[in-house]
């Protein structure tokens, strides 16, 4: 089953181009370290999942290019021409000249109903050349106008039109120092909107990126390129193929319904996280040697101390004894010591890996009371190693992980709104004083429900 991804705003087409540089390189250019037949029956899943072929035997992405304006469409297109491997189609751009001022209002109020027929007659074009649709994968931020504003609109409209086929929505949460004075009340709008209308809500982290640029990269002068590199590298290891069950050599064929069905149990609870390791510089990467009983040690300690990255993940945290409450339960401003979850997802990928023993992942008290581990806990595998990884562990999280920095957001967004400040910004495109009400309303409401589990 084929994904459409719906690239919104500067950010999405970023990160988007290096999603789709990712799976090609991944596919087309690294053999995996598996048998010739192994390797084509990956390349035939990753292409039916992302890309057309035309007849000429050229890739084209599955995707929408959406900006309010031209200039980073533009370069996202002629970065994408390079012979010999992957192109965008030739009508899935739309572009503008007037961008929305990092107003999460006027991308909301002004173009998406302004440019709603346009933009829904291309993503139906996209839909009609695929064979079967799994779902949609929206590619935004949640601090600026466009990504945010307009992404929130068109998500509501593909639930609308769509309804029937999932739409999990990639989300890049902004730097804690903040890129935009009204990044607060942008990021609280859309979270609230994306809650009634998305399936999942799969973040990832601009300072948690960042310190892997730095620390495991060994990056000296970090550009948004490395970091929208890395991002898609952790994409990758969740979208790429992986075998269908636990003795099967036939790859998956609906990724976004088989994520959903692991990591969602609850409408409540949509909040999803990546972890991926090993995540080393390529010169490093030739000197290094993994077991799995290492790598899954460490991934485990960082799902339980909430530690986004290998370093410093906290090793003396242990799961609170069964029968006791643990510890954040009460109130969302205590320390969360321990990261209680509601759903794992362990995907491993690389050699040896029928070896694997993932026993730790299936501790009761790493899990809410209201789920036993044999639901809350699946692992998907493949013998072919991905990105030049001779192994790799990813962890998709439906957990209490961000809800602290959550907290935090809509703390510093009240405040503002409690002074007024800025809302006549909002107010004059039509987004009311409700409308925050209303944001505020259901994002306290998630934040009680995940502080609770």
């Amino acid at each position: 089953m084929s994904i459409v991804t719906v690239q919104l705003g500067q950010c999405g087409n970023q990160i988007g181009f290096e999603v789709f540089d990712a799976f090609f390189d991944d596919s087309y250019c690294f053999q995996g370290l598996c048998s010739k037949k192994e390797n084509e029956a990956y390349q035939a899943s990753c292409k039916e999942r992302f890309f057309n072929e035309e007849k000429n035997g050229a890739l084209v992405a599955r995707a929408l290019l959406v900006d309010m304006e031209p200039k980073v469409i533009n370069q996202t297109l002629s970065k994408a021409t390079q012979p010999g491997r992957w192109k965008y189609g030739q009508h899935a751009c739309f572009c503008q000249k007037q961008g929305s001022g990092n107003n999460w209002a006027y991308g909301y109020s002004v173009h998406g109903p302004r440019h709603e027929e346009s933009i829904m007659n291309l993503v139906q074009k996209e839909v009609e050349k695929c064979d079967s649709l799994s779902g949609f994968f929206i590619i935004m931020s949640m601090a600026g106008g466009t990504g945010s504003g307009l992404g929130a609109f068109i998500t509501q409209n593909l639930q609308d039109q769509y309804p029937n086929s999932l739409k999990m929505n990639q989300i890049i949460w902004p730097f804690g120092t903040g890129e935009v004075i009204v990044q607060n009340y942008n990021s609280v709008l859309t979270l609230s909107h994306l809650y009634r209308s998305s399936d999942a809500l799969l973040f990832q982290e601009n300072d948690t990126i960042h310190k892997i640029c730095a620390k495991l990269m060994n990056i000296r002068q970090i550009s948004f390129s490395d970091i929208n590199q890395v991002l898609a590298h952790q994409l990758g290891s969740i979208f790429q193929p992986t075998y269908s069950a636990e003795d099967s050599l036939h790859y998956r064929r609906n990724p976004l319904g088989d994520l959903m069905e692991n990591l969602v149990p609850h409408p409540e609870f949509k909040m999803l996280g990546v972890r991926n390791i090993p995540q080393i510089s390529e010169n490093s990467l030739a000197y290094s040697t993994f077991t799995w009983a290492g790598l899954l040690k460490h991934l485990r300690q960082m799902l339980i101390s909430n530690a986004k990255m290998e370093e410093g993940n906290g090793r003396n945290v242990r799961p609170p004894l069964s029968g006791l409450p643990a510890l954040g339960k009460e109130s969302s401003n205590k320390e969360l010591h321990f990261n209680t979850s509601v759903a794992n997802l362990v995907i491993l990928r690389g050699k040896d890996v029928q070896n694997a023993d993932l026993g730790g992942f299936k501790d009761p008290a790493i899990y809410t009371s209201w789920l036993k581990p044999a639901h809350a806990f699946n692992m998907w595998k493949t013998q072919r190693a991905f990105n030049r990884y001779e192994k790799s562990a990813t962890l998709v999280s439906n957990s209490q992980f961000l809800v602290k920095p959550l907290d935090r957001i809509v703390g510093k967004a009240w405040n503002m709104f409690a002074s007024k400040a800025y809302v006549h910004q909002y107010t004059k495109f039509g987004i009311e004083e409700e409308d925050f009400l209303d944001g505020f309303t259901l994002l306290e409401q998630v934040i009680a429900s995940y502080c609770n589990l």
